[in-house]
């Protein structure tokens, strides 16, 4: 059985330029993204970074790498990354996504599409069939924290847990260019 890239939309009511640099800098980008703890640059490697996660008392640890486009001819941008984890604790060996930003009426559609291989042989691709909808619903619940720290301006550290709603994004692609790796991706190192 073939395993289902994850998808995850929304539409955030901000100008490009603001939806960029929140989702650009680590230390911001960190805030809202339930799926890291911390992401950190790492010195000297421009364009590479550390995360840690910390996932039912586990931490785990990783590096990755990323590259944007940050003008495109229709005046959207698009980020790419590949990440990996040497970490025996992490199901997540190695794996690719992106973020594509395009402009729209009222704001700025946001976009991403990752997919990621397994550790642990057979086990791991067992637990996999548990946590990858767990991490398409966290990426999700994480989109509509942005979102909602954007548009009402309340910091995501003090909003209700049951303010951002996963069901409030779209879960698949639709028909396009939004469910197709950018072209960047091609030409990013691995992590």
């Amino acid at each position: 059985m073939k395993r289902r890239a994850l998808y995850v939309e929304t539409v955030i009511r901000t100008d490009l330029e603001t939806l960029w640099r929140y989702t650009q800098d680590p230390r911001l980008h960190a805030r809202w993204d339930l799926r890291f703890a911390r992401i950190e640059p790492i010195a000297g490697s421009p364009g590479r970074f550390r995360y840690t996660t910390e996932f039912l008392g586990f931490v785990v640890t990783g590096t990755g790498t990323h590259a944007g486009e940050s003008t495109r001819p229709d005046g959207g941008r698009t980020s790419a990354l590949r990440f990996a984890s040497a970490d025996p604790m992490s199901l997540i060996k190695s794996g690719s996504g992106y973020w594509r930003y395009t402009p729209v009426d009222g704001g700025v559609r946001f976009v991403t599409g990752f997919d990621y291989t397994t550790r642990w042989g057979v086990f791991g691709r067992f637990a996999d069939l548990l946590f990858r909808p767990l991490f398409g619903w966290m990426t999700a619940w994480s989109f509509d924290r942005l979102r909602l720290w954007l548009e009402t301006g309340g910091p995501p550290e003090e909003l209700p847990l049951l303010s951002p709603s996963a069901g409030r994004c779209r879960r698949s692609p639709r028909p396009g260019k939004d469910g197709v790796a950018p072209r960047i991706l091609d030409t990013l190192e691995q992590a």
